[in-house]
């Protein structure tokens, strides 16, 4: 992915992990379009900004997804990088019958309507010049949390989904992956002060460092999330159960 002259279209850019990537991405020279349901915290992340703008969008809205999907490309036609960082994390119990509202919205927002915005805007990103499409996932995409079941499901059908798409994309979109560890966000109540969390502002700048490499890893890791990703590799993957089990 280059590094700077891209313009990147960012769903969830009203807070957290989207936020402070469309900061940095702004920062290096790239026009950047956060999008999002709340409008208060979309300009928020483009206050002070000159190259950033913003838009609305339910991404677990069917029919939403694929009006924005005309409209961004109307508004702002040099779209040639995709972020789907738009996401939901709900605790829950299945171990007893419930109501599922929670998880169909997990699943809405964070498989199907990456899958649906992809759908949108695929036959305009493979026209453009150095184009990629970023996914991000979670180190919970390859050790579940039980706590969070649904969520961790979405997350490691997206990263399955993103290893399918890079191999039918290959030579003509980049497919790269972003699997954070914990970071303090406000993803669940409580998350951005949470003891043991990887602050913020490091996972940004651990992160930015693979996307400024000369060659952009298809995976984006940092340190902190290696312990998840690797664990079925290494032999660990019990121990890392038993370990994300405890929250």
């Amino acid at each position: 992915m280059q590094t700077s002259g891209n313009t990147i279209l960012i769903t969830g850019g009203g807070s957290g992990i989207g936020r402070e990537l469309a900061h940095k991405w702004h920062d290096l020279g790239n026009t950047v379009i956060v999008a999002g349901r709340t409008r208060a915290s979309l300009d928020e992340t483009a206050a002070g900004h000159a190259n950033i703008h913003t838009m609305i969008v339910d991404v677990g809205d069917a029919e939403d997804i694929a009006r924005f999907a005309k409209k961004v490309v109307e508004v702002h036609p040099a779209i040639n990088v995709l972020v789907n960082n738009a996401g939901i994390m709900r605790f829950e119990d299945i171990t007893e019958e419930r109501e599922l509202g929670d998880a169909e919205a997990t699943i809405a927002t964070n498989l199907l309507g990456p899958i649906r915005l992809i759908d949108g805007l695929i036959e305009h990103l493979k026209a453009q010049k150095n184009a990629a499409i970023i996914n991000v996932t979670s180190g919970l995409a390859f050790v579940p949390m039980p706590r969070t079941a649904t969520y961790s499901a979405t997350k490691a059908a997206m990263h399955s989904y993103t290893v399918s798409l890079r191999a039918k994309l290959e030579g003509k979109v980049e497919v790269i992956e972003l699997a954070p560890p914990a970071v303090q966000t406000e993803l669940t109540p409580g998350q951005s002060t949470r003891e043991g969390y990887m602050p913020l502002d490091e996972f940004i700048e651990e992160t930015m460092l693979g996307f400024t490499a000369e060659e952009t890893p298809q995976e984006v890791l940092t340190q902190n999330v290696l312990f998840l990703r690797n664990a079925e590799a290494e032999g660990r993957f019990d121990k890392a159960l038993e370990m994300t089990s405890k929250f």
